[in-house]
């Protein structure tokens, strides 16, 4: 089969605007929200609807949910998220990789430090980046366990390996 990977926020047209208001750290929740849909919907039309059409293989490196449940951790209504992305088709496999916050605080902070909107600065639930990660990532993963529910996700533990990682992924496929 033919493979598309496909990443999170990383159109060509839309990607450039995201990261420049990142930057600036001034993004509303519903602003925030409403570029990272737009993204999608440009990778959606542009990149995995074309290539499904091709009888390709999409592997999508984060999906609708990653906006369902960032966005409801930042206080956004969940059934407005889920009507923003109603155009979107159900993945045939989801897999989720649960990690305890700070568990990714600290693999992540080993490469590079954390990003200001990643760790929630922008909700102001602490002053301290370490914190903020934890309790905002916390909401998120709260919010990813409710969808893994709704949608029949496979679950993988994300603390182990990454050969048992890919061996849990291998066997699910």
């Amino acid at each position: 089969y033919g493979v598309l990977l496909n990443v999170w926020n990383s159109s060509p047209e839309i990607s450039p605007i995201i990261r420049k208001a990142k930057k600036k750290q001034t993004l509303t929740p519903y602003a925030f929200s409403l570029l990272h849909a737009a993204d999608f919907s440009y990778r959606y039309t542009h990149e995995i609807l074309p290539a499904l059409k091709a009888g390709k293989v999409v592997l999508s490196d984060r999906y609708i949910y990653t906006a369902v449940a960032r966005d409801c951790a930042r206080g956004i209504p969940k059934p407005w998220l889920i009507s923003n992305f109603r155009f979107a088709i159900r993945p045939d496999l989801t897999f989720f990789f649960r990690v305890d916050p700070a568990v990714s605080y600290d693999r992540i902070t080993q490469t590079r430090e954390i990003k200001y909107y990643e760790a929630g600065m922008d909700m102001e639930f602490s002053p301290n980046p370490r914190e903020s990660y934890i309790l905002f990532q916390s909401k998120v993963l709260a919010e990813y366990e409710v969808l893994a529910k709704e949608n029949g996700f496979h679950l993988i533990d994300g603390t182990h390996s990454m050969d048992e990682t890919q061996k849990a992924m291998r066997k699910a496929v």
